[in-house]
């Protein structure tokens, strides 16, 4: 599929997904309206708040400790001014980083010759991780907006980075089949790009390499001693100090220890939820190479990372399963821990992507396939 016939599809969808985002911040609002508790109980309404404050323009309190350490600003005009734009800068960057994603899977991965399904479930993965990416972008200016910038900037950043929340995840579902219904009408009247016939055996090495090292963050760094030795062995000084809460939230796709008290059939519930997570990325992994239209580096990376988030995903639709908190947080409270581990499913997935594809090319599988017509 040309660039060309790919940009449109890629477009519409990045204006839908900043589009449902905004309308989604501009939703806080409602929330603060004294009636909002008769129609959600106080718990869902302070947890849809939640959700919705990373993308809203309602700006915070001034905070009077930035107005006492810095006389010469004007107060709430200054930090409010940095909220907007802040606010801006996000907005811009979740519809760029979307279509620069979007772009290169519906051109790579076009809806077409049985690669729809994978084409929408890429495109809704791949949505979080705009939002993920646009929360960093402006992380700086909401950061210097609460008015003590230059305290534990470290992890402010982390938090920030963390907060795009379960709203990226359903606007994404929504985005993403219609997305892909507009790529399928600028297909009409060309040739469906052909399929390749990946060799099993490359295929299955390339997948278990990824995999391995997906593996490598979602089982070993995750667990509960190493966690912590990440999180408490690195220090630096001044604005670097404290670096264990952003290294956590870029490296680690989960966290475990053993079953201790806990009831072993619960503890084994959780595992089977990993397992999940590297199920759903070997599939992918596997199928990969011979659903795009050429293996290469970026289609491979981006693949992959959307692999992984697609994995996270599965794993907490599978505790949304069992879940037994919302008798006392409320139903909204089941799906909060939607869309956690992005920051890191993107680090992970990315390298996953780029040893799988160097994986495949050593074992002979990247551009020998036969078409399959």
């Amino acid at each position: 599929m040309s660039y060309r016939r790919a940009l449109i599809p890629a477009v519409v969808g990045s204006l839908l997904l900043t589009v449902f985002l905004w309308w989604a911040g501009a939703s806080d609002l409602a929330l603060q309206l004294r009636g909002s508790t008769r129609v959600f109980d106080p718990q869902s309404t302070g947890e849809l708040r939640r959700w919705l404050t990373p993308w809203s323009y309602d700006p915070p309190a001034v905070p009077q400790s930035g107005e006492a350490e810095n006389p010469g600003l004007s107060g709430a005009g200054q930090y409010a001014g940095l909220y907007s734009t802040a606010m801006q800068i996000r907005f811009v960057a979740v519809f760029v980083f979307f279509l620069a994603g979007a772009l290169l899977l519906v051109r790579r991965l076009p809806p077409a010759r049985g690669r729809t399904p994978a084409t929408l479930l890429a495109l809704w993965a791949w949505g979080p991780v705009a939002g993920t990416l646009a929360v960093t972008v402006s992380a700086p200016w909401l950061i210097a907006s609460r008015g003590h910038g230059s305290f534990r900037v470290l992890p402010q950043l982390a938090s920030v980075v963390a907060s795009s929340g379960p709203v990226v995840v359903f606007a994404a579902l929504v985005t993403a089949p219609l997305t892909v219904l507009v790529a399928h009408t600028a297909l009409k009247g060309t040739e469906p790009p052909p399929r390749r016939e990946v060799p099993p055996r490359a295929a299955r090495l390339a997948a278990s390499a990824g995999t391995a090292l997906v593996a490598l963050s979602l089982v070993l760094l995750s667990y509960e001693s190493v966690a912590a030795r990440i999180q408490t062995s690195f220090d630096g000084g001044g604005l670097l100090s404290e670096p264990g809460d952003l290294l956590r939230t870029w490296l680690l796709l989960g966290g475990w220890s053993g079953p201790g008290t806990a009831p072993l059939g619960d503890w084994l519930l959780y595992r089977a939820a990993d397992v999940l997570v590297l199920a759903v990325v070997w599939w992918a992994l596997r199928l990969l190479p011979g659903l795009l239209t050429r293996p290469t580096v970026p289609a491979m990376a981006v693949g992959a990372v959307c692999a992984t988030v697609l994995g996270l995903l599965a794993s907490q639709a599978l505790h949304m399963a069992v879940d037994d908190t919302s008798a006392v947080w409320g139903p909204v409270y089941v799906f909060s821990h939607l869309g956690e581990g992005v920051p890191a499913a993107l680090t992970f997935g990315a390298l996953a992507g780029l040893v799988s594809l160097a994986t495949l090319r050593l074992a002979g599988g990247s551009d020998s396939g036969a078409v399959v017509e």
